[in-house]
């Protein structure tokens, strides 16, 4: 495991929760981001403030000042933290076996035909991309 998907990897359902918000508005005051979560979650202006420090902390995202205000701008992307949270979980559920990730996303819930033909056309792209 790197130290790259070690950060990200266990991040808490809020922690992306508010990387949600950052990387839907790229950057973001506290405010911003209880305002944005106010409603879903009633978290206190103090509580996102102080988990926005701790994630500036972690190194993921970072704050300028404006007047009194900080704004926070994530320094990973949603694929980055996506690609280290799924291989995290491809490590511990299927020992790193991609494939039976893929066959148990297939073969665990109901995929309509539409998602399984898009799931082909990705097929395709990728083999063609790796081989092309």
């Amino acid at each position: 495991m790197t130290a790259e998907q070690h950060t990200y990897q266990d991040l808490t359902e809020l922690q992306l929760a508010l990387m949600e918000v950052l990387w839907e508005k790229g950057e973001a005051t506290v405010a911003e981001v209880h305002e944005a979560l106010l409603e879903g979650r009633g978290l206190a202006m103090t509580t996102v403030a102080t988990l926005l420090s701790r994630l500036e902390k972690r190194g993921i995202v970072v704050h300028r000042s404006e007047g009194r205000q900080y704004v926070y701008e994530p320094l990973v992307s949603r694929d980055v933290v996506c690609d280290s949270m799924v291989s995290a979980l491809t490590d511990r559920l299927f020992s790193g076996d991609v494939t039976a990730l893929m066959s148990h996303l297939l073969t665990a819930s109901a995929i309509s035909p539409g998602d399984l033909a898009r799931v082909r056309r990705m097929i395709e792209q990728s083999t063609e991309t790796r081989h092309g």
